[in-house]
This record gives C-alpha cells, structure tokens and sequence, in this order.
C-alpha cells in the first residue's frame, strides 16, 4: 500500500514519494508534504532549468540553484520559468 501524503503542492491527499530526493530539511519536507505526482512535474520542471541555466549539478553553485528552485517549486511562487525561455512547441 503506498504512503500517502496531503500534497501541499497540489493541494489533496496522494500517493507519497519512497524516497528522500535531497539530503537535509528541505529532502525531509518533500518526503513528507509532497506526492508522487507533484514531484513528476518537477523532474519535467527540472529538466527545463538545467537546460536554460546550464546547470553543472556536480558543481556546489549547481546544486545550490536547484535547492532553491526546487524550495520554490514546492513551496513558494511554483518555480517560475526563466524570463528568456521559450516553448518549444
């Protein structure tokens, strides 16, 4: 049976993540207040940012964008897209 979690991202109860996506806090709070679901859109959000930023997610400078996107995305303004980025459909 899986977790479930009320998704403060999405705002109802649904499946719980089965893992911790990050060390520290910030990896806790997800692990206990977002779903499955809510963290699917931010792998596809993620993808976007590596992209229009460049990130080097081995670099600490890296990592540290995409904490703080991700604290964003989940409990802040949603993750913004960058102001230069253009779909590409």
């Amino acid at each position: 049976m899986s977790r479930m979690v009320e998704c403060q991202k999405l705002g109802r109860a649904l499946p719980g993540l089965t893992f911790r996506p990050f060390k520290g806090p910030l990896g806790e709070r997800i692990f206990q207040s977002i779903s499955m679901d809510a963290w699917q859109q931010w792998v596809e959000h993620s993808k976007m940012l590596v992209n229009e930023y460049r990130l080097d997610l081995t670099s600490p400078q890296g990592q540290s964008v995409m904490l703080e996107q991700a604290e964003r995305f989940f409990f802040g303004d949603g993750g913004a897209k960058p102001a230069e980025y253009a779909d590409p459909s």
